[in-house]
């Protein structure tokens, strides 16, 4: 008799929470039609409305109708005049992040002796202060994998700085490591080596294209190591990864070489027209975007040397010879030297 008088009320909570989600739905659904209605002014049919928070009223900017009235304005209920006031009257934290080993989500000590007014903290509260700062420090990370994606996440964001990489590409390159830490791929490897094939494959993924040779500069493992590590990840991982086109160089080596816009525009519709006859293709993108480069610097009368389109793009002098002889052939370009 108990287990049904059990089952009976298992039932009616379970009728009682259908019926509260449907009710919910349709309150949802009411809520949309009235939002509709109200994108549109009943007595003119113009769209022109305005919120008024002053006044707390949505007026038709049209004929001056007044459609809705003391609106819940959801907005802070204080006022910032500069940053440093917004951020201590704000009540929320830094948005969540894939480049933190618990994506931003626990707290932080901070190293400076101050409280949240500013004052600085008495003599007797240091000794104290640093022992909680210590074991919040051995709090956050709990276990060897923890500690493991911690300093994979540094190491990463150590080489996207010295390559002056933008966020995007550090959050793509976090976030290809924790795969590769989800489907165990990290074993029998090296932490750096995972870490620096993550941001190659994330500079191509955000078209900000790296050389291998210039994350091998900045990583502590060698080239050959980066280079098969990324090819096994892209393979576990299945990333669909397209060629480097050599107009994603461009900009980079224009700004490396002072060139100004009109150059670099000139060198991106020479490589337009090389892809279109096929001429990049089998070719190493530095390379063909040099060769580009210099051809353009001597038609917009901002000659550089072949020795600094080539330190700048990091390929020999020979490469840009023989790339830009046959692109100035194969486009019928006039190279006055």
């Amino acid at each position: 008799m108990a287990e049904a008088e059990k089952l009976k009320q298992l039932q009616l909570q379970r009728e009682a929470l259908k019926k509260r989600g449907e009710q919910k739905v349709k309150e949802t659904e009411k809520k949309r039609t009235e939002e509709s209605v109200q994108s549109v002014c009943p007595e003119c049919g113009s769209r022109q409305l305005v919120h008024d928070y002053e006044r707390a009223e949505l007026v038709c900017q049209n004929c001056g109708l007044v459609l809705d009235e003391e609106f819940i304005d959801r907005g802070p209920e204080w006022r910032a005049f500069d940053h440093d006031q917004r951020m201590k009257r704000s009540r929320v934290g830094a948005p969540m992040t894939f480049t933190i080993h618990d994506k931003g989500l626990s707290t932080m000590i901070d190293w400076r002796n101050r409280d949240s007014y500013g004052r600085a903290i008495s003599s007797k509260n240091r000794a104290q202060l640093y022992r909680l700062r210590k074991w919040q420090r051995r709090i956050r990370v709990s276990n060897a994998t923890e500690r493991n994606l911690a300093f994979a996440l540094s190491e990463l964001d150590r080489m996207a700085s010295a390559l002056g990489l933008p966020r995007n590409v550090r959050e793509t390159a976090a976030v290809v490591y924790r795969d590769a830490v989800d489907k165990n791929l990290i074993r029998g490897r090296s932490i750096e080596g995972v870490a620096a094939a993550a941001l190659y494959a994330a500079c191509r993924q955000c078209s900000v294209p790296r050389t291998l040779d210039e994350i091998a500069e900045v990583s502590r493992v060698s080239r050959k190591e980066i280079g098969r590590t990324y090819r096994f990840i892209s393979r576990e991982l299945g990333l669909k990864l397209l060629p480097t086109s050599p107009i994603d160089y461009v900009p980079r080596f224009c700004s490396g070489l002072n060139l100004k816009g009109e150059v670099q525009s000139r060198a991106v519709e020479i490589l337009r027209q090389a892809g279109e006859r096929e001429l990049t293709s089998g070719r190493g993108p530095t390379g063909v975007a040099a060769a580009a480069i210099y051809i353009s610097s001597i038609l917009g009368g901002e000659r550089r040397t072949q020795r600094e389109v080539a330190e700048v793009a990091g390929v020999t002098e020979v490469t840009i010879r023989n790339r830009y002889k046959e692109l100035a052939e194969k486009l019928d370009i006039e190279i006055i030297l």
